[in-house]
């Protein structure tokens, strides 16, 4: 089920606009993002009758979700900021739009004036969301540490409140700073949630947080699966999507290759203690 923050509406006559933040999750929804969506609706029912996504990765606007449906991208290079591009086209071209995604009644009666006056708080909430509704977690950094080079692995068995849990793989760095100074931050990089039930992973969870559940049909076993990323050497484009190319450049691959037997064994030896009995909750949510 797609996450979902701050669902806020606002009244123009014949129609409402919608702005909430949503998470999505690679394999739950399309792919892994995260964004705000700006929705104009039906006033009396809330049909969605268009729909602009401004995500980080999903920049797109559809015509008629619940009708027409008909998608079209947004070019970042040309139409710059999403949540800019759609309240412009919003102020010029709703009624136009409206028509396209088929509901030439409503955009007869749509009054250009009542828009206007609620177009500015559309925009500042849908600004607003974006920053202050994005997801990310902050996990524990893991009992088992293995130290490879500029990056380290955090090995540790969790449970969730849910039941689910497993090994957890977090791979670490410094950044901000010299180890040792106040100033240093260990962040995380990349989690691999082996879980029995739901498992998945994340790219970035201390900034986009974008998560990708496994298929448990061709992916039975995902600790085997995460091991075996970081023995094929995709290590370090991992880091790079996730936000940190620093960190990927500097990766010491022939260090890793030499760790791998250690951080393997203990992973699997780890896993075949079984889940703790109490609940391993986030440092936060």
């Amino acid at each position: 089920m797609m996450q979902q923050k701050g669902r806020v509406k606002f009244e123009a006559g014949p129609v409402t606009f919608i702005v909430q933040h949503e998470l999505w999750d690679g394999n739950v929804q399309d792919h892994s993002d995260q964004g705000v969506a700006v929705l104009v609706a039906k006033q009396d029912d809330e049909t969605t009758l268009l729909r602009f996504n401004c995500f980080d990765i999903e920049k797109s606007y559809i015509y008629g979700p619940d009708k027409e449906n008909k998608k079209f991208r947004m070019d970042h290079t040309t139409d710059g900021n999403p949540i800019n591009w759609t309240i412009q086209q919003v102020r010029n071209n709703l009624s136009i739009m409206l028509e396209t995604a088929g509901y030439e009644e409503i955009a007869k009666e749509v009054d250009t004036k009542q828009v206007e006056q609620v177009l500015g708080d559309v925009e500042s909430t849908a600004r607003e969301l974006y920053m202050t509704g994005r997801n990310t977690v902050k996990h524990n950094r893991g009992t088992d540490i293995f130290e490879v080079g500029n990056i380290r692995f955090g090995l540790e068995m969790r449970r969730q409140t849910s039941g689910d849990g497993g090994l957890a793989i977090h791979v670490l760095a410094d950044l901000a700073g010299t180890p040792g100074r106040h100033f240093m931050e260990e962040t995380e990089l990349l989690a691999f949630d082996c879980f029995r039930d739901a498992p998945h992973y994340h790219y970035g969870p201390r900034n986009k947080n974008h998560r990708i559940f496994f298929d448990k049909t061709l992916v039975p076993d995902p600790l085997k699966w995460t091991l075996g990323q970081f023995k094929s050497r995709k290590l370090a484009a991992m880091i790079e999507r996730a936000g940190y190319p620093g960190v990927a450049a500097d990766l010491d691959q022939d260090l890793l290759d030499s760790l791998m037997p250690a951080i393997e064994k203990r992973a699997i030896d780890m896993r075949a203690g079984g889940m703790p009995a109490e609940v391993t909750g986030n440092l936060n949510g």
